[in-house]
C-alpha cells in the first residue's frame, strides 16, 4: 500500500519538478504523480529553449515579476544542475517608425519591470552583433539566453529524486475526492492519499482544477510549429532574433541552440485541450515559418532543415479571449491545494521563482521544516563530444564503453547511452534516452544509431524488442522480431 503523503504534485513538467526540488529542501514526504513515461514530454521540452529577460510582459504581473528573478538567478542555478546555458543576449529587430515606436515602449516595459541592460542600438551596432540579419535599428537584451530545457527539466527532477521526492511515471489523474483532511486520488495506476495536492498539470491543469472543484477557469491552447535546422547553419546565428513583438505574440523567430542548432518558429495557431495533443506539423505551415524568418535572417534554406516539432501553451483567457496573467493560489473551494492556471511562456525562465512562490503558499498555512542534509547539486551525463582528446583518453582508459561510439553524428558513446538508460528518473524510452544524451539528434536522426540504443535498452531492462516504446503508450519501435 503507497504511504499517505503530506504533497502530491500533479505534472512533473519544468515548473511540477522545480516545485518538488523545492519542496524536498523539507521534511516532507513528496510524490509527482505524471501522466507521460518522462518529465520532457510535452510543453516543457517543446518550446523555443530561450531564457527570456521579462520586457514582453505588463508591469505588475507574476509573469513579469518572476520572469525577471528567474533571468537573474540562472547562472547559479545552471551551475548546481549542470544545465547546458549561454548567456547570448537577444535581438529585437526593427525596421519602420511603426516598429521604433513598439521598441520604445517595450524599453519602457522592461525598465518598469526590471530587466537589466536593456537599450536600443543602430543599424551599424546591430550588425555588429549578428551580420546577416535584416533591419535597421533593435532593442538589445543583453541578459537574454538560451539553455537546454531537456536537461534542466531532468536536472531538477533528478535533484528533487536525490532529495527525496518520489516520481510516478504513467500515472494520469482521473479524479480527486477531499475525506476529512486527506485528498484521495485515483489514477489509472491506483490510488494515492495526501495532505496537500499541488496543481501543476500544465496542459491538463484546467481538469484537474476542475477535479479539485475549482471550476470557471477559460483555456485555450496556442500550437507554435518549428523547424530545426542542421549545425553548419550555426555559426550564422550567435543569438536570438526576434521581430518586433506584438501585443500578444513575440512573433516568428530565430534562435541558435546550445548544442549549435537553429530552430525557426513559432507560428501561433489556437487549438483545443480537450484532446490528445496533436503534434505534427504540415508542410505548408513550415514554408511560412521559412518564408517569414527568412525576411529577418535570410541564411534559412530547404537543404539544411534536419528535422520539426511543436508545442502547445496552455492560456487563461478572459470572455473576451484576452490572454490573463499566470494563476497561482490557495483557494478556499479546495483547502490545503495550490491551484496552478495558464502557466505558459515565461514558465520555463521563471520556473524556479514560480516553484518558491508556491512554496511561500503553503508555508503560510503549514510549518516546513528545512533538512539538513538537502543538496542542491546534481551532475549530469558527461559528454564525450565536448572534451578534448586527452579528457576523451583518460575516460577510455578508465571506461573502455567511452571508447565506443555509438551515435556518430553526435558523438554519443556506449557508456553515455548506459548512463541515461540507468537514469534516477528509471524512464526506458528511446526518447527519453535520446533527451539525455543527443544521440539520435544528429544530421541523419537515427539512421545509424537508433537501432544500437535499442539494443542497449533492451540487454540493460529485460524488456522484450517488442516492448520497447519511442515515447509514449503505443509508440511501440518494433512490431516483431527484425535482424539488429
Amino acid at each position: 500500500m503507497k504511504p499517505v503523503y503530506d504533497i502530491l504534485i500533479v505534472g512533473g513538467g519544468v515548473v511540477g519538478s522545480a516545485i518538488a526540488r523545492e519542496l524536498s529542501r523539507f521534511q516532507l514526504e513528496i510524490a509527482v504523480l505524471e501522466k507521460n513515461l518522462d518529465v520532457c514530454f510535452e510543453t516543457s521540452g517543446r518550446n523555443s529553449a530561450v531564457l527570456h529577460g521579462g520586457f514582453a510582459y505588463d508591469p505588475d504581473t507574476l509573469k513579469a515579476r518572476l520572469c525577471v528573478e528567474g533571468n537573474a538567478e540562472f547562472d547559479q542555478v545552471a551551475a548546481e544542475l549542470d544545465v547546458p546555458f549561454k548567456r547570448t543576449g537577444k535581438v529585437l529587430v526593427g525596421n519602420t517608425d511603426e516598429d521604433m515606436e513598439r521598441l520604445k515602449k517595450t524599453l519602457e516595459t522592461g525598465a518598469i519591470n526590471g530587466a537589466r541592460g536593456l537599450s536600443i542600438i543602430d543599424e551599424a551596432e546591430l550588425h555588429r552583433l549578428v551580420p546577416q540579419v535584416v533591419g535597421k535599428f533593435a532593442l538589445w537584451s543583453p541578459t537574454s539566453g538560451i539553455l537546454d530545457p531537456f536537461q534542466y527539466t531532468i536536472g531538477l527532477a533528478e535533484n528533487a529524486v536525490h532529495n527525496g521526492a518520489e516520481y510516478y511515471f504513467n500515472t494520469e489523474v482521473t479524479g480527486i475526492k477531499r475525506v476529512q483532511d486527506l485528498y484521495c486520488v485515483d489514477t489509472t495506476q491506483g490510488g494515492f492519499c495526501s495532505k496537500w495536492i499541488i496543481n501543476s498539470a500544465g496542459l491538463g491543469c484546467g481538469k484537474i482544477s476542475e477535479m479539485l472543484g475549482i471550476t470557471g477557469y477559460k483555456l485555450i491552447g496556442s500550437k507554435g510549429d518549428y523547424i530545426i535546422l542542421d549545425k553548419k547553419v550555426g555559426p550564422l546565428l550567435p543569438m536570438p532574433v526576434y521581430p518586433v513583438p506584438s501585443n500578444t505574440y513575440m512573433g516568428i523567430h530565430v534562435t541558435p541552440t546550445v548544442d549549435g542548432n537553429v530552430t525557426v518558429g513559432p507560428n501561433a495557431e489556437q487549438v483545443s485541450l480537450d484532446e490528445n495533443p496533436y503534434y505534427g506539423v504540415p508542410k505548408k505551415n513550415m514554408d511560412y515559418l521559412a518564408q517569414s524568418a527568412n525576411q529577418l535572417w535570410p541564411c534559412i534554406r530547404k537543404e539544411d532543415y534536419i528535422r520539426n516539432y511543436c508545442g502547445i501553451l496552455p492560456k487563461w483567457v478572459d470572455d473576451n479571449g484576452a490572454i490573463q496573467d499566470w494563476k497561482i493560489e490557495l483557494n478556499d473551494k479546495a483547502p490545503c491545494s495550490v491551484n496552478l492556471i495558464g502557466i505558459e511562456s515565461p514558465a520555463l525562465t521563471a520556473a524556479l521563482p514560480i516553484a518558491c512562490y508556491v512554496v511561500q503558499l503553503v508555508g503560510s498555512k503549514l510549518t516546513l521544516r528545512p533538512k539538513a542534509d538537502f543538496n542542491p547539486v546534481r551532475k549530469g551525463i558527461k559528454r564525450f563530444a565536448e572534451l578534448s582528446n586527452e579528457e576523451r583518453s583518460a575516460l577510455i582508459a578508465q571506461d573502455k564503453d567511452y571508447g565506443e561510439l555509438v551515435c556518430r553524428c553526435e558523438k554519443v558513446t556506449k557508456a553515455e547511452l548506459l548512463q541515461a538508460i540507468h537514469n534516477p528518473l528509471g524512464c526506458h524510452t528511446v526518447a527519453g534516452i535520446k533527451l539525455r544524451t543527443r544521440a539520435m539528434m544528429g544530421r541523419c536522426q537515427g539512421g545509424y544509431c537508433q537501432m544500437r540504443m535499442a539494443q542497449l535498452i533492451q540487454q540493460e531492462t529485460g524488456d522484450s524488442f517488442e516492448e520497447i516504446l519511442y515515447n509514449r503508450n503505443g509508440s511501440y519501435v518494433f512490431t516483431g522480431r527484425v535482424r539488429t
